[in-house]
């Protein structure tokens, strides 16, 4: 079962309409960081194709259906984005050594390439908006994130499907 935060002991004070707007602005903003820096990828992979490169880099290689497990989709939909990545060059094929019909798949070196220019694109884009915030302010930014996620835990994303990973 997913421990969700309203499982979990608070102070008891009821979160101010300020502080709720606050992490919804925040909220829109990060997913603009996340949005923004695919734009880096100048159209050599769709939207759908980068969220299947960036399942496998978070899985390394694995069987194509733990791959549509992660993403939400069906086996035929990752089949397909798969054969278009393979075609360019951004993912290979294989199979389980254990299980010849299991089809696997991991990302090529120019698939790796093209996950880290954008994670290294939305990590300078934080480091350069950071910047324009005191230190004192950076630090409390921080410590209420690590606090938020504390009280979310891994678990409450670690099973969606849908438009996650961004």
């Amino acid at each position: 079962m997913v421990d969700t935060p309203e499982e979990r002991p608070g102070s008891g004070a009821e979160p101010q309409e300020a502080e709720i707007e606050a992490f919804q602005t925040a909220t829109r903003d990060l997913i603009g960081v996340a949005l923004r820096s695919l734009e880096t990828l100048e159209g050599e992979v769709s939207l759908p194709q980068f969220r299947l490169l960036l399942v496998l880099g978070d899985l390394g290689r694995c069987p194509s259906s733990r791959v549509a497990h992660a993403l939400g989709l069906g086996a035929s939909s990752v089949t397909r984005l798969a054969d278009r990545l393979f075609a360019s060059g951004h993912v290979n094929r294989g199979t389980d050594p254990h299980h010849r019909s299991v089809v696997t798949l991991e990302l090529s070196p120019s698939g790796a390439q093209l996950v880290e220019r954008v994670l290294r694109w939305r990590h300078q884009e934080l480091e350069r908006v950071l910047r324009r915030l005191e230190p004192s302010e950076r630090a409390a930014t921080a410590a209420g994130l690590r606090a938020f996620h504390t009280v979310l835990g891994e678990a409450y994303t670690a099973e969606l499907h849908g438009p996650v990973p961004l």
